[in-house]
C-alpha cells in the first residue's frame, strides 16, 4: 500500500472522528480541502447560531505541544529582534494565541489561514477577549494566505519557526495532494532562516511520511535540510507525530544571504517526547 494511500485512509478515521457533528460537509472536505470555498463554509457552518465562539483545534490544542514549542522558542531567542513565528492554516486554532499569549521570548505571530471567514473570527475573538501577551514587546497578527504562496507574504530567511498542524494532512487528501504538499514543503523552507524550523504535526506514522520528506527535503545543489521525527503521543486511540525541519541551508542564493543575520546557523537537534 503506497504512503499516500495509507494516509487518505488514516485521514478519513480522524476526519470522521471530528466531523461527525457536521455530516453535509465530510465529503467536501475530504474531496476539496485545498479549495477557499470548502474552508469558508465549514466555518461559517461551524460558527454559525448564537452559542458563544470556540476554538475549533485539529489533532489537538497548545497544552499538548506545549513543552515543546516553548524550550525550542527560547533556544532561538535573539537579544535585538522578536522571532517571527507562522501558524499555516490557522483556521480558528487557539495554537497562535496561545504563544503569543504565554512566550517569554518576545514573539511575532502571524496566523494565516486561506479562509478570510476564519481570519475574520479569530480577529474578533482576540479583540474581544483583549489576550494580552507574555512579553510587551510580542504582536500578533491574522492574516488571509494561501500556504503554496508563502513567498507573497514573507521575504526569504525571514521566519523562525513555521507550525503545520493538520495543514499539510489536509492537503495530502485534495485531489492534487501530492503537488500541493511538495509546493508548500518548498515555499515553508524557502521563508525560513537558516536557523529556524519547521514543525509537522500528523497523525501519519514515520513509515509512511519520512522517507518522502528526507528526499522532499534534499535538492541537490540548490537546499538541503536535516528531517527529524519525534514521537508526541495518543489521542482517542491515535497516535501523533511531529516532523522537525532543521539546519537549513541554501547554495548560491544571493536573496537569502541579503537577509541572513549572525544567528542564521544550524542549530542541533534535540528530541523531546510530550505526553498527551
Amino acid at each position: 500500500m503506497s504512503p499516500f494511500f495509507k494516509s487518505f485512509l488514516s485521514g478519513r478515521r480522524v476526519l470522521g472522528a471530528y466531523l461527525r457533528y457536521h455530516s453535509s460537509l465530510t465529503a467536501e472536505l475530504i474531496e476539496n480541502m485545498d479549495k477557499k470555498a470548502t474552508w469558508d463554509r465549514f466555518y461559517t457552518e461551524t460558527s454559525s447560531g448564537e452559542a458563544p465562539f470556540k476554538n475549533f483545534e485539529w489533532f489537538f490544542g497548545f497544552d499538548s505541544v506545549r513543552d515543546f514549542i516553548m524550550p525550542l522558542l527560547q533556544t532561538m531567542s535573539r537579544p535585538d529582534a522578536a522571532l517571527h513565528v507562522v501558524d499555516m492554516g490557522c483556521g480558528t486554532s487557539a495554537l497562535g494565541p496561545s504563544i503569543y499569549r504565554h512566550s517569554p521570548v518576545s514573539v511575532h505571530v502571524t496566523c494565516a489561514d486561506i479562509s478570510p471567514i476564519a481570519v475574520k473570527l479569530m480577529q474578533e475573538h482576540i479583540q474581544a477577549k483583549a489576550i494580552q501577551p507574555h512579553s510587551c514587546s510580542s504582536q500578533i497578527e491574522f492574516v488571509e494566505l494561501d500556504c503554496t504562496q508563502l513567498d507573497k507574504r514573507f521575504s526569504p530567511s525571514t521566519v523562525d519557526l513555521i507550525i503545520d498542524k493538520g495543514t499539510t494532512d489536509a492537503l495530502l487528501r485534495s485531489r492534487e495532494g501530492k503537488r500541493n504538499v511538495s509546493l508548500v514543503l518548498k515555499q515553508c523552507l524557502r521563508v525560513l532562516r537558516s536557523s529556524g524550523s519547521l514543525l509537522q504535526f500528523s497523525d501519519e506514522d514515520p513509515d509512511s511520511r519520512l522517507i518522502w520528506l528526507e528526499t522532499a527535503a534534499q535538492d541537490p545543489g540548490v537546499m538541503t535540510a536535516d528531517v527529524g521525527v519525534q514521537e508526541v503521543g495518543e489521542l482517542r486511540g491515535i497516535h501523533y507525530y511531529c516532523y522537525q525541519f532543521q539546519d537549513l541551508l541554501w547554495w548560491d542564493t544571493p536573496e537569502l544571504c541579503q537577509h541572513a543575520t549572525p544567528w542564521d546557523i544550524p542549530v542541533a537537534f534535540s528530541l523531546c517526547i510530550v505526553s498527551l
